[in-house]
């Protein structure tokens, strides 16, 4: 089964700067795929003559090579090859359902850069006295070699066919999904699946004693149906607290130094250094809560709500009155909240939970959430009135009382278990999307065999290049107009300032 890595990466002065110039030319290859693909579906809206007409969707980044940027060809070609692919992807994405359009990438904040098979690879040394098998990251290319950059790996993992190479504030990290040597071949449904038909040959109250609910809260994170609160220690949210601080003090800094200026660079990069504190602290507490929980042998399944997070922390819609003046709308005490549970860490612990307990054999499930701090778990009675307080559970049928956030857990429990016997699905078929770049080495191309869309998501016949001359032109949007109008045709040539 394939599983994720990621690992600290050690690359010296020299080799910093040559991977800063490949992730910037693949940012500028992506943003100017992003640029065309709007030209083209604006320039698309102002005429009527080409409506109807497809918006390219290919995978060439030739024609983004010119003499103003002739730096591009100093990078390895499958660099910006890669560029293109993840344009395309992210298309694909959108068409799918599973996200926007792409958007512009930016200099600020997380920077990556996709190397495929061609541009790496892992050297295998083992150690002659433990004969533990290591590697040694080679990336580059005879013409473009970056060398033998150092990481650390802090558990044994495969060889990938991809690898993402990121820096974010200031640290290097590699990334990649290899084949998981913890966990038997085949994919993780499939091993859910079978452990599922085992778990199902037990009764309901045998299948209970095995299962362990957890119910997530802002108050307190995790809150388990055998009493226990995973929280942040004190001296962690004491930190925190001080890394949040210091954090406003670099931002304030930062605005008042010159826009631009190395000083103004540093700042942010102290800012960064404190935001990152938090983000590490909140990481690692949902990996011991994770462990904590799988290694408890008294359970072999565990059951958390199927809580939307990403609707649960959207911002509130604006409002105005008839006469179009604003009217208050929560937003600055749903921007608290939302913070709250965003720190809380819970789609972290649930995704964790998940593989770890797929390594050990187990099993996680997500019941819906409804009503689950209303039910009573002794006599089955939902109704509002039960939850007279935040903090305690009384069933107004049978006089039941338990904490709240307990009772919660032990009836996710029971919906876990039952959803486990009804034979429901473990989880919803999700849509995925597939990895575009089937190009030669040195080639810039369209896949072979790939089927075009326009932007309506219609598919349209393959087309051998979507590098056709459009007639007409844009005259009243210079914003649109590209570089090189003559004749009243459109001659690509674009404009790089917002790459």
């Amino acid at each position: 089964m394939l599983g994720g890595y990621r690992f600290r990466l050690y690359p010296d002065r020299e080799q910093e700067r040559i991977l800063l110039r490949w992730i910037g030319c693949q940012r500028l290859i992506y943003n100017a795929k992003v640029q065309e693909d709007r030209y083209y579906r604006k320039f698309q809206r102002r005429l009527v003559a080409l409506v109807g007409m497809p918006v390219p969707l290919d995978q060439e980044y030739s024609r983004f090579i010119t003499e103003r940027t002739a730096f591009l060809r100093e990078v390895p070609s499958q660099v910006l090859r890669n560029g293109a692919a993840l344009w395309r992807q992210a298309y694909a994405r959108f068409f799918a359902g599973l996200g926007g359009r792409p958007k512009y990438q930016t200099k600020a904040g997380r920077q990556a850069v996709w190397l495929t098979s061609e541009l790496f690879e892992f050297v295998p040394k083992t150690d002659p006295r433990t004969g533990v098998v290591r590697y040694r990251l080679r990336i580059g290319t005879t013409r473009f070699p970056v060398g033998e950059v150092s990481y650390r790996a802090h558990r044994p993992h495969g060889i990938p066919a991809s690898i993402h190479i990121c820096v974010e504030g200031g640290q290097w990290f590699v990334s990649f999904a290899a084949e998981d040597p913890a966990v038997p071949g085949g994919k993780p449904e499939n091993a859910a699946e079978r452990i599922a038909e085992d778990l199902r040959h037990l009764s309901e109250g045998q299948l209970l004693e095995r299962t362990l609910g957890a119910d997530r809260g802002v108050a307190k994170p995790l809150m388990t149906s055998d009493g226990r609160v995973l929280d942040l220690s004190a001296v962690q949210k004491e930190r925190i607290g001080k890394a949040r601080r210091r954090r406003k003090t670099w931002q304030r800094r930062a605005a008042r130094r010159g826009k631009g200026s190395r000083n103004q660079k540093k700042a942010y990069r102290r800012a960064g250094r404190y935001a990152r504190y938090e983000a590490n602290v909140r990481q690692d507490y949902a990996h011991k809560t994770s462990h904590a929980l799988v290694v408890d042998d008294r359970y072999d399944l565990y059951a958390f709500e199927d809580l939307r997070i990403g609707n649960m922390t959207r911002k509130p819609k604006a409002r105005q009155d008839e006469n179009g003046r604003w009217l208050p709308n929560g937003a600055r005490a749903k921007a608290g909240l939302n913070r709250a549970i965003l720190a809380s860490a819970w789609g972290q612990v649930v995704s964790f939970t998940r593989y770890k307990a797929l390594r050990a054999g187990k099993l996680v499930v997500t019941v819906p959430p409804a009503h689950s701090s209303q039910e009573c778990a002794a006599c089955g009675h939902t109704h509002p009135d039960n939850r007279p307080s935040q903090a305690e559970f009384v069933c107004h049928a049978c006089g039941h009382r338990d904490n709240a956030d307990h009772h919660a857990s032990v009836v996710i429990a029971r919906r876990g278990a039952r959803k486990l016997l009804s034979g429901e699905p473990l989880a919803p078929e999700g849509k995925s999307v597939k990895m575009f770049r089937k190009l030669g080495p040195e080639r810039s191309e369209v896949t072979p065999g790939e089927i075009a869309e326009d932007a309506g998501g219609r598919r349209l016949p393959a087309r051998r290049s979507a590098s056709q001359e459009t007639p007409g032109g844009d005259p009243g949007n210079p914003r649109l107009k590209p570089h090189g109008l003559g004749g009243g045709r459109v001659h690509r040539s674009w404009s790089w300032h917002r790459c």
